[in-house]
């Protein structure tokens, strides 16, 4: 298959490691950060880690939009579909994830919420469609990738005035994440996350471009390789910055040519801009509270807002005590050092939000990693 089989070449991949073991300097080592969940997934299930030279760390990032969905947005779904009588709409993996009171939405929905999984935003217009007499909220979560559906479906339901139909938005923003955890003072205060570059998300900057990257590179020196999902993007990537380190360049450079331009989607973009504005501030989990880091939808588009519509107060919610989603989101920790990892916390039963999508942190070292992290024990 045409960008798929290529890209997945095992001689081509052992010639890019062996590249890699010829380039990386064996006095320093390197540190880089994997944005996005897609990469961390593709790092664990292809292998890519055993593959890349001793001294290169892969660092996984908060780049997964279901684990850093706080408590308190999952809290205000559950309570608009058990407490409203609304139908609830939303994407498969937000419904495991945990929420207040071991709650979650499938455990909601155990309870008589009428919550249904919908496979997209035009599914939850049809559902308003199907049922007039019933108030329909699409939970709407995601970078911004997802962001452009969710803004044409209020756009048609404006258009068709379907005044049973509101949105919930979780919308957040890949560059301004970024930018927090350059500055987290946990980072800083760990001191044990010194990142050296970045593996830029794919199909966020299929609809954003590489422009917005250009920032990292100048104000934080801190190089941007945009790469996609294959294990063969991956690996050359990590590649690229390690060549950049070794000659000292920041710049932003574009391993996935063949679906990322500079400036990206414009129409999306224009659609985008069209329904949505910035948030001022939007707790991130494992974040905290992140500046200018979401979207909300504009007062043109109100009459679908469902937190305008019903009032809605947010509340934070600490995670579970034990829970390390926190620090692995920020790259501080690795799942193996959390406690609940594998054992308490496994995907059939997540406490956190990291084990609960495939994309997440936990749950993909989980799902290919976890053996070799048991120590062998001689007989």
């Amino acid at each position: 298959m045409k960008y798929i089989d290529e890209f997945r070449d095992g001689d081509v991949a052992r010639r890019i490691a062996e590249r890699l073991a010829a380039e990386v300097d064996p006095a320093r080592h390197y540190s880089f950060m994997e944005f996005c969940g897609g990469h961390t997934h593709a790092i664990s299930r292809y292998g890519i880690a055993e593959l890349l030279p001793a001294n290169v760390r892969m660092v996984h990032g908060p780049g997964c939009p279901v684990c850093v969905l706080p408590i308190g947005r999952i809290d205000l779904a559950i309570d608009l579909a058990l407490n409203r009588g609304v139908i609830l709409c939303t994407y498969g993996d937000v419904m495991r994830v945990p929420a207040s009171e071991s709650l979650s939405l499938m455990r909601a929905k155990a309870r008589g919420a009428d919550i249904r999984m919908i496979y997209s935003a035009a599914d939850a217009v049809k559902l308003a469609r199907e049922n007039p007499g019933r108030e329909v909220v699409f939970l709407a979560i995601g970078f911004e990738t997802t962001t452009p559906p969710t803004a044409l479906v209020i756009r048609q339901a404006a258009k068709e005035q379907l005044g049973n139909f509101s949105v919930l938005s979780n919308h957040v923003l890949t560059p301004s994440a970024i930018t927090h955890i350059l500055e987290s003072p946990e980072v800083r205060q760990y001191g044990t996350v010194p990142i050296d570059g970045f593996i830029g998300p794919a199909h966020v900057s299929i609809v954003i471009g590489s422009r917005p990257y250009e920032h990292f590179a100048e104000e934080y020196q801190k190089p941007v390789v945009i790469a996609g999902f294959e294990p063969l993007d991956v690996m050359q990537a990590v590649l690229m910055l390690v060549r950049q380190v070794n000659q000292g360049r920041t710049e932003v450079e574009n391993e996935f040519t063949r679906a990322v331009t500079r400036d990206g989607n414009l129409a999306a973009q224009a659609v985008v801009s069209e329904v949505f504005e910035l948030r001022s501030s939007f707790e991130w989990r494992g974040l905290g509270e992140v500046p200018y880091s979401a979207l909300k939808i504009r007062p043109a588009y109100a009459a679908f807002d469902a937190e305008r519509r019903f009032e809605l107060t947010y509340q934070p919610v600490p995670d579970h005590k034990q829970c390390e989603c926190g620090a692995i989101l920020r790259g501080v920790k690795k799942p193996t050092d959390c406690k609940l990892f594998g054992t308490v916390c496994t995907p059939e039963n997540p406490m956190g939000s990291c084990m609960v999508s495939s994309e997440g942190a936990c749950a993909a070292h989980y799902s290919y990693g976890r053996f070799r992290d048991i120590p062998v024990v001689a007989a």
